[in-house]
């Protein structure tokens, strides 16, 4: 990597809550990139426990509306407005880390920006319809207004989608998501998984597990409905607002324990005798850290499920999961039931070797690679 370059490195926003897969990209990059960091809104360089405490971070006029700590999405409209207004042009690479606005800043030609997408706007894509179903925003007089908000959106992703030079996609479900909205190549690199994080066990315990946020289409009322038929112990972590609503149908053999520190959802997911997902994910990182702890997956057969989790019926010597067809309760439950005929065929040891391909190594070694191919292109005057 060229000393002689500066790098900033752009995200959507850094707050306590946002913890997923993509800010431990962010973390990835930052460990083996000298670059500014910036981003919507900041409020991670005052979090004594966060490992941007005391950084100078670069944020919009977000920063300071009422609120936007808790949740900068609900000033949604104001978002491609507030990324075009960060002044970056000091830098000879933009780095962006983008699962919504991030990718749209502004740059000069001689200025290369390489995009790290975690997926096209959801929202305003492949979700528009759940969300006007699901929202009030969606209905009424107001649901016009929504609906003309969303064409914006989707106009205004395309456009700022051609202010990247290249991009890469955390999955190949991805790639292909982004040529679709944008007909734009994406060069696929999976995201980094920390596989010493999470403890390999290969005794499990009666129950099954599933993590995630409580929103609707992740499908978690459907798992707990699944678990309240068979009458199998089922552990719900997460939180979100279906919370109280998934607390509501849970019968006694289903505990919802809202959300859980890092370390306890790993001894949930070490000892699980497996872990249920039901929603279609770009990639799903926890697919790959339950696979890392010995762990089978039974997961929705769409996205990036299909890159992640070897079908043990068609890979009967390397198989890590099942994957069922439809997102219905009574395929989950055949689809459990098949399982426990299944159970004994699983080795912990195969699926914690599968999972190693996704390791945290493996991501810098590609992100470093790519990043240098991409420069020395420029540099050259080389365009794709």
């Amino acid at each position: 990597m060229s000393d002689s370059l500066k790098y900033a490195l752009v995200h959507e926003w850094l707050t306590p809550h946002a913890t997923g897969g993509s800010e431990l990209v962010v973390k990835e990059i930052l460990a083996q990139i000298e670059a500014d960091l910036y981003a919507l809104i900041d409020f991670e360089s005052s979090n004594p426990q966060s490992y941007l405490f005391n950084r100078q971070i670069g944020t919009t006029f977000l920063q300071h509306f009422p609120l936007a700590r808790s949740g900068v999405q609900k000033y949604l409209p104001l978002l491609p407005l507030a990324i075009e207004q960060l002044d970056l042009r000091a830098y000879d690479v933009i780095l962006s880390s983008a699962h919504a606005v991030a990718k749209g800043v502004l740059t000069t030609p001689q200025q290369l920006h390489i995009c790290y997408c975690h997926t096209p706007m959801r929202y305003a894509w492949d979700l528009t319809f759940d969300y006007l179903h699901s929202s009030l925003a969606g209905k009424g007089p107001q649901g016009i207004l929504t609906r003309y908000l969303l064409h914006w959106l989707r106009q205004w992703d395309v456009i700022s989608a051609n202010r990247v030079d290249y991009f890469i996609a955390n999955s190949d479900h991805t790639a292909r998501r982004i040529w679709r909205c944008y007909r734009r190549p994406a060069q696929v690199i999976y995201p980094p998984i920390h596989l010493e994080r999470f403890c390999f066990q290969p005794q499990k315990q009666d129950f099954y597990l599933t993590v995630c946020r409580l929103v609707s289409y992740k499908k978690v009322e459907l798992i707990v409905r699944a678990f309240n038929q068979l009458g199998r112990s089922l552990v719900v972590i997460g939180t979100g607002p279906e919370l109280e609503k998934i607390r509501q149908i849970a019968q006694d053999n289903v505990q919802v324990l809202g959300w859980q520190s890092d370390d306890q959802v790993q001894q949930y997911m070490s000892h699980a005798r497996a872990f249920v997902y039901m929603a279609c994910e770009d990639f799903g990182m926890a697919l790959i850290e339950a696979q890392a702890c010995g762990t089978p997956v039974i997961a929705y057969g769409a996205g990036g499920a299909l890159e992640t989790v070897q079908d043990i019926r068609q890979q009967k010597a390397s198989g890590t999961g099942l994957l069922f067809p439809e997102q219905t309760q009574e395929v989950l439950v055949e689809t459990i039931k098949e399982f426990e005929q299944l159970d004994g065929k699983f080795q912990p040891e195969t699926l914690r070797s599968h999972a190693s391909q996704f390791d945290h190594l493996q991501f810098r070694q590609r992100y470093l690679l790519f990043v240098e191919q991409c420069i020395e292109q420029f540099q050259a005057g080389k365009f794709r």
